[in-house]
């Protein structure tokens, strides 16, 4: 696993935002003082989740109001899928996601 500082200045109240981590889209959340770092499509529809919001510890997609887990990555009762959740680390200098390291970059 790799760690990449996520260039973003967090506020101090909650957000859903789109970031961009070594090339990748992701959705940064903070919800009630906790960061999470999660894949930024829709595995439903591929609705941007960065567009959502968070209701009781889940993100909810702004297309079809699927839900996930924030924790888990696991998608409501009936859903049958699930979201990437990646690690964060804060750390001085600010916030770091793990991601990764790709099999082609490891063969090269």
């Amino acid at each position: 696993m790799e760690w990449f500082k996520v260039d973003f200045e967090l506020p101090d109240h909650d957000i859903v935002e789109q970031v961009k981590v070594n090339g990748k889209k992701l959705c940064l959340i903070k919800y009630e003082q906790k960061i999470y770092v999660i894949q930024n499509t829709c595995p439903h529809a591929g609705g941007i989740l960065s567009g959502g919001w968070c209701k009781e510890g889940n993100i909810v997609c702004p297309i079809h109001r699927y839900a996930y887990s924030l924790t888990t990555g696991r998608g409501a009762p009936g859903q049958g899928d699930y979201i990437n959740i990646y690690p964060t680390e804060q750390r001085e200098d600010g916030l770091y996601v793990g991601l990764k390291e790709s099999w082609w970059k490891r063969i090269f």
